[in-house]
């Protein structure tokens, strides 16, 4: 059992990317359900789908994206909020990931959202991690 789902995940996701994989499957739970949507919403993956894995919990299956010539679209992925420190930030104070080219993923009690959604919905909440 793994004690950091989403530390798991982007672990999963960075080394997939790696090693040219088309998809990687990560245990399903809602946070990584928010991460994956957003991902997906802003272009970094595919797509994804929940799969059964005869556990109960399931799988979510996640199509990685590439350029035209074969690198990552995800060439860098952090987990910035980790299970010994917590990193919560209001709105004026989220990080612009790459001077903006990048996104922060931050879960709020609105749900997971980017930084740029974030700071058009005027709400703050903790930073789980940052991609570009």
């Amino acid at each position: 059992m793994h004690s950091d789902p989403i530390a798991d995940m982007l672990t999963r996701i960075r080394n997939a990317g790696k090693a040219r994989l088309n998809y990687v499957n990560i245990k399903k739970s809602k946070i990584c359900m928010g991460v994956a949507k957003v991902l997906q919403n802003e272009g970094y993956v595919t797509g994804f789908e929940t799969v059964d894995d005869g556990t109960g919990q399931g799988l979510i299956r996640i199509e990685l994206k590439y350029t035209l010539d074969g690198m990552p679209a995800i060439t860098e992925i952090k987990r910035v909020s980790k299970t010994g420190r917590r990193l919560y930030c209001s709105v004026d104070k989220l990080p612009y990931v790459m001077n903006g080219m990048g996104i922060a993923i931050v879960t709020t009690n609105k749900g997971v959202m980017t930084d740029g959604q974030c700071r058009k919905d005027k709400v703050s909440g903790e930073i789980l991690c940052t991609v570009c």
